[in-house]
């Protein structure tokens, strides 16, 4: 068994030109470590002219990447593997959840590793142990290649420091120049359970690159606009804290007669859209398939290869005025009713009766209490669970898409000229769509001005930003 009692095997989770190279010579001059390379890089296993790996070969390795895993818990050594973001995905959901797997964790200066990745698919020159043999060159720095480059090696240090917080999991981090000090190194030996020490670095290895960055790219002058196009420190992101809503699946209908499946919105009326599948079915709505659990569901979709799934968006501002009418007002949400009485000083109706008393300006002033407390619910504010009824939109898609990935996603205004055409994909002819008009108990026209629209942007955000569109007209 390896000689650590605190890990039974180690990955160093890192990318190309990063200096991976020299960590793993490094660890292999300690006495009980043994780095044995790219373990599963799917184009070979180890190095380029390695052929097995503990008794794996590539074969056998693809076939079942984690019996040659389990086998590293079983090497006299406290043996590792390098990792990059683009090798084997299975092995990845195996050793990172893991907490017998020790993660060091060694990041570069991305535009240093972009650099230097160009420059050695240029010469082909991947290690360089001989500076006689070393070959130079100049590249032309793309600074959209370079913005996909750092893109990439962010979403998957996002993607490993998720996992690692969730599974309660700490790693050992190193920068590209921290592989150069023999103290940390120790430290690292030290933290991954091993006695040894060295006093210098392995000499095999040699940088490749040690020109100045203005030197090594053609066009220099291209640098600054390479950096200026990252948001480095994500600030054009649209914070949102809600969280992701698992997928009501009593809610969603389906036809009985044609393989179609609406996915509602919480919130939003589907009176018309029900009717018009049942017209489909030429039933009712109440003969619509409903009410599915998750192994209905399941035997559905199986049943239902060739289908097509569908949802409808409104207006964020229309969908808040909605549920704030008839969650609020006439659905009586008590804590919600006493929180926009708290912000807004009023009083608010106590029956569909009061409402032809209730002004302007006091509909006004709830509606804009009501937007406070939404928004403030999504951002975990109040002390009340986030409802589907108000949820964003953006949030919910997100849950359904986990169960029914969806095939049309139609704008409420586009209803009548989007719904028959769902029909061309299973070559069926469907009926028109009639919207129903229904007299509302209270019009958001009337009090809709700049306030009420930059209200709603607050509240939903990310809704805005994320679903593409504008403020609302009072023709919308």
């Amino acid at each position: 068994m390896p000689q650590s009692a605190r890990f039974q095997y180690f990955v160093i989770l890192a990318e190309m030109r990063t200096g991976s190279n020299l960590l793993e010579a490094s660890l292999n001059s300690f006495d009980g470590l043994d780095c044995l390379g790219e373990v599963f890089n799917p184009h070979f296993i180890g190095h380029p002219k390695t052929e097995t790996v503990l008794g794996f070969d590539k074969t056998a390795r693809d076939a079942d990447p984690g019996a040659l895993l389990a086998r590293f818990a079983q090497n006299p050594a406290l043996a590792g593997f390098r990792f990059f973001h683009d090798h084997d995905p299975r092995a990845l959901a195996q050793f990172l959840p893991d907490p017998a797997c020790a993660k060091i964790i060694l990041t570069r200066n991305p535009l240093d590793s972009y650099i230097s990745l160009k420059i050695a698919r240029q010469t082909h020159q991947w290690r360089l142990g001989d500076v006689t043999q070393r070959k130079g060159a100049q590249v032309v720095f793309d600074p959209a290649e370079f913005q996909d480059h750092v893109s990439t090696l962010q979403g998957f240090q996002q993607q490993v420091q998720g996992v690692l917080q969730r599974s309660g999991q700490s790693a050992f981090y190193l920068s590209y120049e921290d592989i150069t000090e023999p103290d940390i190194l120790n430290g690292l030996a030290q933290w991954l359970g091993s006695p040894a020490r060295i006093a210098d670095l392995p000499k095999k290895l040699k940088r490749q690159n040690p020109e100045p960055l203005e030197e090594k790219v053609i066009n220099p002058e291209a640098l600054a606009e390479g950096v200026a196009r990252l948001d480095r420190f994500n600030l054009a992101r649209s914070p949102s804290f809600e969280p992701r809503h698992p997928p009501v699946l009593w809610a969603y209908r389906a036809c009985r007669s044609q393989p179609l499946v609406y996915a509602p919105l919480p919130g939003c009326r589907e009176d018309a859209i029900l009717d018009w599948m049942a017209q489909i079915d030429g039933g009712s709505r109440q003969d619509l398939l409903a009410d599915f659990t998750h192994r209905q569901w399941r035997d559905w979709q199986r049943a239902t290869p060739r289908r097509v799934a569908f949802s409808v968006l409104r207006h964020p501002l229309r969908r808040a005025h909605e549920s704030f009418v008839d969650q609020v007002i006439l659905g009586r949400r008590e804590n919600v009713r006493a929180f926009i009485q708290r912000v807004t000083g009023q009083d608010l109706p106590s029956a569909q009766d009061d409402l032809p008393h209730w002004g302007v300006a006091q509909h006004r002033a709830a509606f804009l209490g009501y937007l406070e407390f939404v928004k403030a619910n999504l951002n975990g504010q109040t002390a009340l669970p986030i409802r589907p009824v108000w949820a964003s939109q953006a949030r919910l898609i997100e849950g359904i898409s986990a169960q029914c990935p969806l095939h049309r996603l139609i704008h409420q205004a586009h209803l009548p000229e989007e719904l028959p055409l769902l029909g061309k994909a299973f070559g069926q002819e469907l009926p028109p769509f009639i919207p129903i008009w229904r007299n509302p108990a209270l019009e958001l026209a009337e009090i809709y001005d700049p306030q009420i629209e930059a209200a709603a942007q607050a509240a939903y955000g990310h809704d805005y930003a994320l679903l593409g569109v504008g403020p609302w007209k009072s023709a919308g």
